[in-house]
This record gives C-alpha cells, structure tokens and sequence, in this order.
C-alpha cells in the first residue's frame, strides 16, 4: 500500500491505469494537545483539507466522525468482515482516551463530500518526543472496489509502513515500533524495524488471530500480480513471442524480491535460535553456530575483557590496547584445522591497521571481498609463531559489531570459502542485522550474569561465617538461594557468643525478595547481634526486635526464631515471631519432634507480646531451624514439607555436614521450589559438671592474689599447667578491674575447659571497658591491653546485673 508521497500521481487502485495492489494511504501525526502536527498528500486527497490548512488544528475539526459503518455495508468488504468490533471507534484514539494500538473502520463528513469511509489503524506514540498518535487510513471505496476486481484476490490488508513516506522524522518513527506495537515481542520489533529502515518495504499486516498488525508480510496481492505477470511472460516465450520488457524487468524484480525474503527468513530463523537463555557461555554458542553454514563457512566471537569476566559495562571506546578474547571459532572444515592456530580463549589486541580494529571503533560492518595476500600477511602478523595465511588468503570477509547502547561488546569475524560467493552489500546489510540481534542478546546475557554475580555478592557478605564449634555445641549451616531471576533475598542464620559459655542461635526471614528485602536483612540482623550481646532475654530482644522495625518503617515484615542454648543448665531457651518452629532430634531414641512454641506475630506487625519457652535437652540432641522456603512447595500443605523435615532430620548422618545434606536433598528434590533456604543444625553437646569451675570473689584488692592461686591450681588439675601463667596474669588484670569498678556486689570468676579455655569475670557494673592505648607515665590502662596481647580471643558484654569480660585461650592437652 503507498502512503501518498509528495507525487500528484501514482499507480493506484482507482487511479486510472488498472494497476492492482496499491492504494493511496492517508498519514496523519497527532500531538499531545489533539493537534495535527503531520498532514500527507494521501490525507489532503482523501480528506479534502490542505497540508497548510490542517496543520496546527485540532484533529477532531479535520476528522469529525458520525459513526461506525452499520453491518449492511459492511458485508461487500469480504475480507474485512472479519474485523468487525476490533474495538473503540476512532474518536477514542483521536481524543486520547485509548493508549494502545487500535483499528477499525470509521464513517467521516468531509466538506464538499457526503461522506468518507474509511479503514483506520492508530498507533499510540510514546517517549520524549511531543507525538502522542499516528493514524494510518484508507478509502474504504477503494477497497471494495479491488474486491469486485476479478483479478486480484487480496487474503489480508494492512497499512505499509516504509522509508518513502513523506513526512519527517520517518527513520526515528520506524526505530519506535516496539513503542508503538508493545505487544510484539523484542525479536518481531528487530525484524520489523531492520526492515524498515535497510530495505524500505511494507512491514505490516493483519493478522487473522489479533487485533493489531504482528508480523511482516508483503502484500498477497502484489505476490498475485507478480505471478500472473510471470505467467504472461511464459506464455509469450512458448509462442515464439518477445517478452515485453517490463514483464522481463519483472523477473529481475521477482529475484531481488526472492532474496530479501531470504535473508528475512534467515534473520527471523537465527532470531529463534538465540537467545534461548540468559547463560552467557550458551548464548555465545548459540550466536556462532546459528550463521554456519547458511550463512558463512566461518565465525569466530570476540568479547571485550569486562564482558567475559561478567563484569560491569565496559567504559571507553576501544583502542589498540583493548583485549579482546576469542569466545568461539564455528567452522565447516575439517575438525581441528582451526582449535590449533585460533583457540578459543586466546586473547589479544589489534593493531589499527586491521579491519577489526576499524570495526570494534566506529561500530560498523567492514567487508572484505576477498583477503588479498598483503591484507592476509598483515592479519597473520598478529599471531605469534603460526601461520593464519592459509586459513583465510583468498576468502571473502565480513566484520560485525556486536553492541549494546552504542557500546561495542566485541565482533564477528565471518569468513566464506574462495569457491563461495563473496559477501555482498545486501550481505553487509544481513550481517549488521544479524549482529545487532546477537548484540542485544550478549547484553542480556551479560547484565544477567552481571546482577546475578552482584546478587551472590551482596548474599555472601551478609551471611555469616558461623564457626563449626562453639561452647558446648557444633553447628553447620546451609544456604540455598532462590530459582526465580532477582534470586538474592531477605533469609538469614546466624550465631553469637553469650556469657556464661551460652550460644544464641538465630534464624530469620524477611518477606518479600529483591536488593531492598536484603538491605533489611542485613539491618535486623545486626540489630539482633547487638541486642543478643547484650544478653537480653529471648522474648524480649524480639520486643526490641519489632519496635526497631517499626522505626524502620512498615514497609517490610520478617519472621524470627531466636534461641539460646545453655550448655552447663542443659537448656534451651527460645522465643518465636511468625516462624516456623524447630526440630529437636533426641539423641537417646532419634526421636524428632516440631517443638510447640508461641508462634507470636511477624516482626513488624507491632505492638504484639512475645513470649519464650525452656526447654530441657541431653548432650547429643540436635537442634534443626530453618526457613519456610525448604518445607514451603506451591500447591502443597506446608505439614507436608514439615513432616518430611522430621523425618529427614532424625535420619542417621556421620557428620553435621551430612545431616544437613540430607535434610536438603529429602525437601529440595520435590520441585517447585522458589523461594531462598536457610539452615542451622546445632548439636548440644553440653559441658560437663567437671569442666566447670567457679569462685565468689569479694569485691577487694586482696582477692586478686587468690583468684590467681585457685586459677592455677585448677589448671593444675585439668592438665593445662603450661596455661597456669598466661591466664593467671590475664585473671589477675581482669579481677583488678572489676574490683576497681564495682559498686559493692561480689565477683564472679569461672573457668570453662573445653575446645579451648574460658575464662570469665562479671561484676555489678554497666560500663564496658576499653582498650586504651597507655602513655609510659600512665599508672592505668594496660589491663586489656595484656588480655589483647596473650588471648586467643577476648571480649565484653553486659548482662542484667552488670557486665562480663571473658577471654578464651587453645585448650592443647597434655
């Protein structure tokens, strides 16, 4: 169909000269305040108005519609029968009440006229520019007058679209298909929009299954015309007859027609054939292997460095120094002809003499027809001690920029046997097309692996790195993120020292996923880490839990399952806020059990009370927590995945490690899972009476020298001898301060042995103690400063009476 260029005539349906297949299409751009800003000669010729009279007026003036076409004359359009109640009439779209693509047919008054019917399509227009609506339309008269013509038979109409139309901005309209037709997927907007804009032909049809125009096609009639055309010309050669030249000119027309089909045929099967996922590896060879052979004998893929590595957008034009690593070699030679001179991996800069040098720095193809021997010797330079020269000497050449955002991601070297036919400009054409759609893909490929890298970080560095042994209790943990694109999410685990050789075992999840649900993770978490040092009761740090995520804002809950074990007291004592409970695996029977706790609301909620429970354990026990995504599956009863938790939990494992893989591989091979896991298993080993020992100190200086004494004798005793003097002095400055700072209570020094030796001092006062850096006059301020020095670890923490200083030394027996 044409769109009423500039010319006063042109072969046309209705137009005099009997051509079939053409008719005038009217071009009307619609602005933002509902005024034309665009009038072509095909809308002056069938609505009457001239270009200098309808631009800058209101488009509802110059297109007044009465009323769609009643069903009785809509019969005699045939095929158009079928469109009937595509949707709103044309005012909606007119006035901007529709924002999405529409057709249908319409009745008009125009002056000096009774009346117009016409076939409309508009096309809302979106992004910065002040066009809001293209409106396409033809004499519907036209038409149905091509319908009564036996010779044409026209299976589908629609609105073409190509570079000849005459009003500006044409180019900047067609590369906003995918705007303007948002229901067509990213690979038809390529395709239609390389056609558009390299080969100038119409682009649109109506489809019989929707409602907007979908895919390319070019016209059933004028492929009508061309055959009966060809048929004429054989009849004329079987009668002895010249050919008429234009039926002559026909054929080379009917060629050129048959070869651009061709290479749409190929884009569009290449476009099937990458891109099938977002793995970077995978789509490189995708990429390679989708254009050989077809296409070319040869492809070998070049990545910038920051591509390949997964890195962030590469910055800066390339230059002679860039790195370019070969990512694929796809050929049809014989195996191996290339793996030893080009192998995959190798990479290397080029100099600005080659042809991929000018390819990668102004983003165009470059084709060579065929390599010469001095261009071959200038090629094969490049590559130390081997000779490329017999590898492509003689064969044509085609480089193509692979981009993303007029940034170059790297190129295609595409090579064609000497016997082949050489690249060609249309070839130039197909490859730049080919490459802009591999180019979008890699993108995608890359920001995917990019984000998912970033994702995995930000994952890594807010779990924690939970020690295998704590006091009393050994710990292994598992995290599983989640399958779903933007995987990184709000669940945690975690582990923190208590006095008094106690451990706080921490699971929690934020609800929802994404870079905000685990920047909130990563508050609540360090927040409990605080609140649990300073040894607050399980069911009130969920109190202060909840009122800091109230501060937060009410944009996010969480669920929490907090517990502190005691290993000397053989107790649990736990606390839950919307979580799932735990598992405690008795290790007397191997009996499991879902321990019945006060569920308590989300954290979040707000304004709810808390509430904890002690439970009794055995040295062995072991405890599971873990979040509702390992037992949670769409579709299925969360006491479906509970039970089977309980089961594999009680299950016989050699090790923690074991026994978490086991719990993992019983709830993780069912399917469906979505959702990040966590996992903690603890196993209570408890702290015997006999590796405990503590003294009541009297708030005095005299007690420091029998703190030192019953230390050592302990020691003595437990046959760490070779640890009587460090700890002794270490006790000595520990004691020194508690007696300088308390406020009349006694003291209490305990020594726990067990992987390693405890040591703790509490006292009645709040203050914590700091390492200070001491002066050579000071008197004081060298304390801690020994314990900093001599300690395998130290530390201080508050408690309700007071606070405790501890330090711990390796427990190496003899």
């Amino acid at each position: 169909m044409d769109h009423g260029s500039e010319r006063d005539t042109h072969p046309g349906l209705g137009a005099g000269d009997g051509t079939a297949g053409r008719v005038p299409l009217a071009v009307v751009v619609v602005d933002r305040e509902s005024r034309v800003s665009h009038w072509s000669t095909g809308a002056r010729r069938l609505f009457g108005a001239a270009k200098e009279d309808a631009i800058g007026r209101s488009v509802l003036d110059l297109l007044p519609v009465s009323g769609a076409l009643p069903d009785d004359e809509i019969t005699p359009y045939g095929a158009y029968a079928a469109y009937d109640g595509l949707g709103p009439d044309l005012e909606s779209s007119l006035d901007g009440r529709l924002n999405f693509p529409a057709a249908g047919r319409a009745r008009l008054t125009v002056p000096d006229r009774d009346r117009v019917d016409v076939l409309w399509w508009a096309y809302p227009l979106v992004g910065p520019g002040n066009e809001r609506l293209l409106v396409l339309a033809a004499d519907a008269e036209r038409l149905r007058r091509a319908e009564r013509d036996e010779r044409v038979a026209f299976e589908r109409i629609a609105p073409g679209f190509a570079l000849h139309t005459d009003f500006p901005g044409a180019e900047e309209l067609a590369r906003r298909l995918p705007e303007i037709l948002p229901s067509m997927s990213v690979d038809e907007s390529a395709r239609i929009v390389a056609q558009v804009l390299e080969l100038g032909y119409p682009i649109l049809e109506f489809s019989q299954n929707d409602r907007v125009p979908v895919t390319p096609d070019w016209g059933v009639a004028r492929r009508a015309e061309r055959l009966a055309r060809r048929e004429c010309a054989a009849r004329a050669a079987a009668q002895g007859l010249p050919v008429p030249a234009e039926l002559a000119d026909d054929e080379g027309e009917d060629l050129e027609y048959a070869a651009v089909r061709e290479r749409l045929e190929f884009l569009n099967e290449v476009s099937g054939r990458i891109g099938t996922s977002l793995d970077l590896s995978r789509t490189i060879i995708e990429v390679s292997r989708a254009v050989v052979p077809r296409f070319t004998d040869v492809a070998g893929t070049y990545l910038r460095e920051q591509v390949v590595a997964g890195e962030g957008f590469p910055d800066g034009v390339p230059d002679t120094t860039t790195m370019w690593h070969r990512v694929a070699v796809e050929h049809t030679d014989e195996p191996g002809r290339w793996d030893d001179v080009v192998p995959v991996g190798e990479a290397m800069p080029f100099p600005a003499h080659t042809p991929f040098f000018q390819c990668m720095t102004t983003g165009e193809p470059v084709l060579v027809p065929r390599i010469s021997e001095e261009l071959g010797h200038a090629i094969a330079s490049q590559f130390e001690k081997r000779d490329i020269r017999p590898l492509i000497t003689g064969r044509s050449m085609l480089v193509v920029p692979l981009k993303a955002r007029t940034v170059v991601l790297g190129f295609m070297v595409l090579l064609r046997h000497p016997e082949r036919e050489m690249f060609n400009d249309m070839d130039r054409v197909t490859g730049a097309e080919l490459a802009a759609r591999a180019g979008l893909v890699l993108d995608n490929a890359r920001m995917y692996t990019f984000q998912e890298s970033v994702a995995e970080t930000l994952q890594d560095s807010m779990l924690p790195h939970i020690p295998p042994r704590m006091a009393g209790c050994d710990i292994a943990t598992r995290y599983l993120p989640g399958t779903l694109l933007g995987r990184v999410g709000g669940d945690w685990f975690d582990s923190v020292k208590l006095p008094g050789a106690r451990t706080a075992l921490v699971v929690g999840d934020v609800m929802g996923h994404g870079l905000n649900s685990a920047a909130m993770m990563g508050q609540l978490r360090t927040a409990v880490q605080t609140m649990a040092a300073m040894d607050l009761p399980p069911a009130q740090l969920l109190r202060n839990l909840d009122d800091l995520a109230q501060r937060l804002g009410d944009s996010y809950l969480a669920t929490c399952l907090y517990a502190v074990y005691d290993p000397i007291e053989s107790e649990l004592h736990l606390a839950n806020a919307g979580h799932i409970p735990p598992v405690l695996v008795r290790a007397a029977d191997g009996r499991s059990e879902l321990l019945d706790l006060p569920t308590g609301a989300p954290i979040g909620v707000g304004g709810v009370a808390f509430q904890s429970l002690r439970v009794r354990v055995d040295p062995g026990d072991r405890l599971v927590m873990c979040t509702d995504g390992l037992v949670e599956m769409r579709g299925e009863d969360i006491g479906v995945g509970l039970a089977t938790l309980c089961e594999s939990a009680a299950h016989p494992a050699a090790s923690m490690d074991d026994a978490c893989d086991t719990i993992v591989r019983a709830l993780n091979t069912r399917g469906g899972r979505k959702d990040d896991v966590a996992l903690l298993m603890a196993r209570l080993n408890g702290i015997e009476p006999k590796d405990v020992a503590e003294w009541r100190l009297a708030p005095e200086p005299a007690e420091v020298r029998r703190a030192r004494a019953v230390v050592r004798e302990q020691l003595h005793d437990w046959g760490l001898a070779h640890l009587a003097d460090p700890t002794g002095l270490m006790v000595s400055e520990l004691v020194t301060n508690a007696v300088r700072h308390s406020h009349g209570r006694p003291l209490q020094l305990r020594l726990i042995r067990g992987e390693t030796l405890l040591c703790e001092v509490d006292d009645d006062d709040h203050t914590l103690p700091t390492l200070l850096s001491a002066e050579p006059g000071d008197e004081a301020g060298r304390g801690l400063r020994v314990v900093s020095t001599l300690a395998r670890e130290w530390g201080t923490s508050r408690t309700t009476a007071g606070k405790t200083v501890w330090f711990e030394l390796t427990a190496r027996r003899r």
